[in-house]
């Protein structure tokens, strides 16, 4: 007897629908599975078999043929567990085969019949709307964040006895819903704040201009000057996910298995600072099966990279890809796979091997020839990609005793939202979304400089010898700091402020 069973695979962060077709035939005992599955789905027959047994049914003692449709895809993953069960029970006349084909069915099986999480359930629930199905039934721990998708039921279930009897029709399970608009009222339990910081008020202000126009930007100094503290409040300042941005976040960590048991989404930017010794996969993704990466994990939130010259060169490079387009486009023989990987980068490293280079109160043991060869680490390309270059000087003592209450990370966000408003009534009619994102159209029709502003501009090419690109850069900065000002046109003293936040092209010019 031929039995089918609605269920999906994940390829990227996008889930494809996937029929599990159970045939039951007189024979010898035996059971195979066909439509190129991955190791974990080959060893489905085992835990399904067990939980079958254990749960009271009879598992039949015919030839058993599994076939997951469409075929030419490998599939991967426990979450075919339970529709191979839900099939072989269907097949054996327990299941009504009319119930089976209203629902998306996903869960891996315990050997005692319970029914554990998969990954991706959200993209899962996504494809379920969109085929038009009636709901889908997912495991407990998965119920949260499929419940996010309005228009389709999401069904929680606990074991396999209990899903039978709700395919039966005789114990009911009410839709499991969420309150999405209450989950983007709470505080994030850990978020630093931008008031705890002492001094750095140049700094400070370099982050609010990046967080207003969504520049990547680069912190030198020496050691204990507080970049990495500055790095990791930067989200504190940043406008608060939307609905949309949320669920494309999610999605990523769904996929991934880091989506913490009952959370339903990502509300909060998310901020990630992978160590040096992270391998270029690790960083951009990939694998035989290709996975997100760090960029990716990072996909509207932060990526932090600390002592950015101690990274790998071929790491660092592959950077280069998602700075420019947003996106990462993995290839391997059989598939390519395509992430989202749209982030602000902020970096931070010390100015010389020894950190104390230009610091007043410690003396630099390095050569000249050393510390070229350390900044030389950091290909020009890729710090062509980084808008706002900032020092980072120690802090002095008067500062650190100080008293004097600083501004709160709320303060300062509201300035960046008013901003972040302001670009986007202005690039509504682009594809665009901030001043970072602007290209040489954008910038000759946004960012025009009145007649002073251009002889500060020419007078900084000249002198600091700066290229194309680093002139374009400071045009978005000081399109941004207007921003934050809430002016039209783009003044001499935006663009004065805009070069400040060029400290790397200064240093270069002082070298030479």
């Amino acid at each position: 007897m031929l039995a089918k069973v609605l269920s999906s695979a994940v390829v990227g962060i996008d889930a494809t629908i996937v029929e599990v077709e159970v045939d039951i035939a007189p024979g010898l005992p035996g059971f195979s599975t066909v439509g190129l599955p991955e190791t974990a789905v080959r060893e489905s027959r085992e835990r399904v078999k067990a939980a079958i047994t254990n749960c009271g049914y009879r598992f039949p003692d015919d030839r058993i043929t599994v076939n997951l449709a469409p075929a030419n895809m490998k599939k991967e993953g426990t979450g075919f567990d339970l529709p191979i069960a839900l099939g072989i029970l269907a097949a054996s006349g327990i299941v009504p085969q009319e119930s089976l084909g209203r629902y998306l069915v996903l869960g891996e099986l315990s050997l005692d019949g319970q029914i554990r999480g998969v990954n991706g359930s959200l993209s899962m629930a996504l494809a379920a709307r969109a085929a038009g199905y009636n709901g889908i039934v997912v495991p407990p721990d998965n119920r949260y964040e499929a419940s996010v998708v309005e228009g389709i039921g999401v069904f929680g279930v606990k074991n396999l006895p209990e899903v039978v009897d709700f395919l039966r029709g005789t114990a009911p399970i009410p839709p499991f819903h969420t309150d999405c608009r209450h989950l983007f009222e709470t505080d994030h339990p850990g978020q630093e704040d931008m008031a705890e910081i002492k001094g750095q008020l140049h700094v400070k202000r370099a982050l609010e201009v990046a967080a207003a126009g969504g520049h990547n930007l680069i912190m030198t100094g020496p050691p204990g000057s507080g970049k990495t503290m500055l790095a990791r409040r930067l989200p504190s300042i940043l406008p608060a996910l939307t609905f949309a941005e949320a669920i494309e976040t999610t999605r990523i960590f769904s996929v991934m298995g880091l989506l913490p048991k009952n959370q339903a989404l990502v509300v909060h930017r998310p901020f990630r600072a992978p160590h040096h010794t992270i391998s270029d996969a690790g960083l951009i993704g990939g694998g035989h099966l290709p996975k997100p990466g760090e960029v990716s994990l990072a996909h509207n939130g932060v990526l932090f990279l600390d002592e950015l010259p101690e990274y790998k060169a071929h790491v660092l490079e592959v950077l280069r890809q998602p700075l420019e387009d947003g996106v990462v486009t993995i290839s391997r023989a059989a598939q390519a796979v395509t992430y989202p990987a749209r982030f602000m980068l902020v970096a931070a490293m010390n100015p010389c091997p020894c950190g104390y280079f230009n610091d007043p109160a410690h003396a630099c043991r390095c050569a000249p020839a050393q510390i070229r060869r350390y900044r030389s680490r950091v290909s020009g390309p890729l710090m062509d990609r980084i808008d706002i270059h900032v020092d980072v000087p120690a802090v002095p003592y008067k500062d650190l005793a100080g008293t004097a209450a600083a501004e709160s990370s709320a303060t300062v966000r509201s300035r960046v939202m008013a901003a972040r408003q302001r670009q986007s009534d202005r690039l509504a009619r682009t594809r665009i979304h901030c001043n970072a994102q602007m290209g040489p159209r954008h910038i000759r029709q946004f960012c025009k400089v009145d007649g002073a502003g251009q002889r500060l501009l020419e007078q900084a090419v000249d002198t600091l010898g700066l290229s194309a690109r680093a002139y374009t850069r400071i045009l978005k900065i000081a399109r941004t700091i207007a921003d934050l000002q809430g002016e039209t046109a783009i003044a001499a003293h935006h663009v004065g402020e805009a070069v400040q936040m060029r400290s790397l092209d200064r240093g270069r010019r002082d070298e030479e």
